[in-house]
């Protein structure tokens, strides 16, 4: 992975005499201004911006215009480079300054057409959304024009300037995270190939949650076997690039007035997404006429997404719903620019996509083939049959999905930054569509709430876990659960509202939602110590939801490990592995020893036990645990569900799992795979760290690194990348640690924003996120909230300008110019 981009940007930037004096020309590069007075084209009137020694700002503006041109212009100072390299990645233009080794990227990129979904809708815009992305995208501009000999070290190093920020850029970003959030396509990629090595029914026994007795049914005229993994390992090259790796998790939960020490409500939440340098999050406060809101904002986009205002808070956790379908198209053997639907021939779409390449005269032409259903996804070459011979290319696959059709984020974000109660909170949430979120909120009046949010599909033929035939007409959409019919609750009885990805309806729900739920471990951890911690204090404080959020119990381990305490200790090293183990309190801690001992057995297990139906296939075991290789994500909707099946298993104990065992001499029973595992583990853990196990704590082989795109070249590391830190936790903890199956020493998933609202008090309410707030790695603020962070502390989430001001690290003062 770093090979080709190391010489990518030896070729794109020509960086190889670094060491001879460029680094300290980036120590010396223009810092972001906080202090003095800019005048500035674009202004109505005067705004006063105020960063606090957090480098959060707080931009208090006369009106509407002036301060989303605010918002854009500080996003630009502080993440110009982080927001251009994002819309790159988006619209498919990496080959333009990264050149040829970005090809394939871009070439899935403009297959998706992100950028044609965001282009169309700026004109469905209403002109209050007009407005507001006008002025946030004439902040950008503004910077950029104000600064061109004074942009980040990025541009400097791949030689290049951005183009003008426009308003269909931050529309193509809300798309962008939706895209991340919604991996269905994947799965069902994934499992279309596990019915094609094992069969329906065997496939169904895969799957964590759907009923074993159950096979997953087959539409009729598809064979499965053409479908492949190809198109999944064609963008590993980018999964590092983007910084996401998201998985889709996070937790959040609030508790009401009954419950707690002020007799008022408070809310957490902290969204589990990749870790980078800078942080995906850019904290911010902001305040004109009706507007008074501090939080999360995502840099590329106005408004704040996470937070609160005077009168409301809320936070955010991925709902995992079922919005994307893969449609098996057949094409007109005669005209292969035609496609069938219901008897006819339908003219397909046809855009020729340029994709210039940095070092190249010509243009690469991607031809992008759009049916009814969407773009068709595989690589250029596929086989335009619709019912390939087993073995040959895989067919075409079209992709329906709900963000290339909706987009009213804007409208919902505007709406929901000023509601002040709990109609005004659903009023927001009606026009939230892409990525559907679990919401729960809590206002100053003593409310909580729920709602399930989004655009999610009705299907004719009920759900959709595989590849459809799209020429039928049988599978198509029918519309979207309406509103009033997504789950909600308002004030419950229990007094407390939890999710965390988990399935949150039951089978007497009308609707289809979704199959891939999370697993619900981390949900009943936190429901658990709330139970636990009102039982014995009577109340709940701030300071307690910290520690709810810190927790790295890992549930699973407590049925796991008495399996391998049963285990008969044959080596010293055995005996003394078990006796650690006997001793563990299930805590995932960096300095644990018995955590490492933990996870690198049950890992060893998980493969010992699939593989010994999947076989050597290391690829789609990999798939099936939960590795993705999209662009952006490095899981997919797999991920962490085989965890509560292996549970089952193993209490079920049936040793015909493993009697057709497609592992040549693996292992026949379940006493032999746990033993086999076991002895692995040790293995491993002393080629790794050793062979005294006293050194074997989990930070050592479970670590993270805030990564820059280019750090990954070894002469820039040190000067763009932080860590790597030993970190604790792994998917199924609260404070989550989340791994690839196939990369289990490095840490992509984690809480990457964390905020505790008090409604009783909400200038004592509380946030953070990591590495920083900053954008120039030589800035104070690229990396001082690591060690926050890492000990999960908080700073204060400053609200009233008397406290902000004393806490002001700097304030400028913008001028109509």
């Amino acid at each position: 992975m770093a090979f080709w981009w190391q010489k990518t940007l030896f070729t794109a930037a020509n960086v190889a005499g670094l060491a001879n004096g460029t680094y300290s020309l980036l120590t010396r590069r223009p810092q972001p201004q906080k202090s003095g007075t800019l005048r500035l084209h674009g202004l109505h009137e005067p705004v006063e911006i105020i960063t606090d020694r957090y480098g959060v700002p707080h931009i208090y503006a006369q009106n509407e215009d002036d301060l989303y041109f605010s918002q854009g212009y500080i996003h630009a100072q502080e993440r110009l480079w982080q927001m251009e390299f994002n819309r790159r990645i988006g619209a498919g233009r990496l080959c333009e300054i990264l050149g040829p080794l970005a090809i394939e990227a871009d070439r899935f990129g403009r297959r998706l057409g992100l950028h044609r979904a965001a282009t169309a809708e700026v004109a469905h815009l209403s002109p209050h959304n007009q407005r507001v992305l006008t002025s946030y995208a004439s902040g950008v501009n503004m910077f950029i024009e104000n600064n061109q000999g004074k942009l980040g070290v990025e541009f400097i190093f791949l030689r290049f300037k951005p183009e003008p920020w426009k308003i269909a850029d931050s529309i193509q970003w809300a798309k962008m995270i939706a895209w991340n959030l919604s991996g269905n396509w994947e799965t069902e990629i994934i499992r279309a190939h596990l019915i094609a090595s094992l069969g329906p029914e065997r496939a169904a026994q895969l799957e964590a949650g759907y009923d074993p007795d159950h096979p997953l049914i087959i539409p009729s005229g598809i064979a499965y076997q053409g479908i492949n993994l190809s198109l999944l390992e064609q963008y590993q090259q980018l999964k590092d690039l983007s910084g996401f790796k998201l998985m889709g998790g996070s937790n959040n939960w609030v508790v009401d007035g009954t419950m707690t020490s002020t007799g008022y409500p408070i809310l957490c939440n902290d969204p589990h997404l990749g870790q980078a340098a800078p942080s995906i999050w850019f904290e911010c406060h902001l305040q004109a006429g009706d507007i008074d809101v501090v939080g999360a904002s995502f840099p590329g986009a106005p408004g704040v997404v996470i937070g609160h205002n005077q009168d409301i808070a809320w936070g955010v956790t991925n709902a995992v719903s079922d919005v994307q379908d893969l449609y098996i198209e057949k094409f007109n053997p005669e005209n292969p620019r035609q496609y069938e639907f219901e008897g006819h021939w339908e003219d397909a779409q046809i855009i020729r996509e340029e994709i210039k390449v940095k070092g190249q005269s010509e243009p690469i032409i991607e031809e992008v083939v759009i049916t009814r259903h969407g773009p068709i996804i595989n690589m250029p070459g596929t086989s335009l049959s619709a019912k390939p011979e087993k073995g040959t290319a895989e067919p075409p696959l079209a992709l329906r999905w709900t963000g290339l059709e909706q987009c009213n984020i804007v409208t919902s974000t505007q709406k929901l930054n000023r509601a002040t109660n709990w109609h005004e909170f659903l009023e927001a949430m009606r026009d939230w569509d892409v990525p559907p979120q679990n919401f729960v909120y809590a206002d100053r009046a003593g409310n909580i709430g729920y709602i399930m949010a989004g655009a999610i599909p009705i299907r004719a033929r009920g759900q959709a876990l595989v590849p459809s035939p799209g020429w039928t007409g049988e599978y198509e959409w029918t519309g979207l659960i309406p509103f009033e019919e997504l789950p909600q609750a308002f004030n419950p009885e229990q007094h407390f509202i939890a999710t965390a990805n988990n399935r949150v309806v039951d089978d007497n729900y009308p609707y289809y939602i979704t199959h891939e739920w999370l697993n619900g471990y981390r949900a009943q951890r936190i429901a658990q110590l709330i139970h636990d911690i009102h039982a014995q204090k009577g109340e709940l404080t701030p300071q307690d939801m910290a520690t709810i959020q810190a927790d790295q119990y890992a549930l699973p381990a407590r049925e796991i490990v008495p399996y391998l305490l049963q285990l008969e200790a044959k080596t010293p090293l055995e005996r003394a592995a078990i006796e650690i183990m006997q001793t563990w309190d299930y805590v995932l801690s960096p300095e644990s020893i018995a955590a490492a001992i933990y996870l690198t057995f049950l890992r060893k297990l998980e493969r010992i036990v699939f593989s010994a139906w999947l076989g050597a296939n290391e690829v789609l075991l990999d798939r099936y645990l939960g590795a993705g290789t999209t662009i952006l994500a490095q899981q997919n909707g797999y991920a962490s569900r085989s965890r509560p099946l292996l549970i089952r298993l193993l209490k079920k104990h049936d040793d015909t799992w493993f009697a057709r065992s497609a592992i040549p001499n693996g292992p026949k029973s379940w006493s032999e795979a746990l033993r086999a595992a076991f002895q692995a583990a040790l293995g491993e853990l002393s080629d790794k760290l050793g062979n005294n196990i006293l050194h074997w704590q989990y930070g050592q082989i479970h670590r993270m690194t805030y990564g820059h795109p280019l750090g990954a070249l070894k002469a820039l590391a040190g000067y763009f990348n932080r860590g790597p830190f030993a970190i604790g936790g792994d998917a199924d903890t609260v404070n989550m640690g989340a791994v690839m199956p196939n990369a289990p020493d490095t840490v992509i998933v984690v809480p990457s924003y964390r905020q505790i609202v008090n409604l009783a008090d909400l200038t004592n309410s509380l946030s953070g996120h990591a590495p920083g707030q900053s954008g120039h790695p030589a800035s104070k603020h690229y990396d001082d909230f690591i060690n926050m962070w890492l000990n999960v502390r908080h700073h204060p989430m400053l609200f009233e300008k008397e406290a902000i001001a004393k806490n002001a690290e700097g304030t400028l003062k913008l001028q109509p110019g």
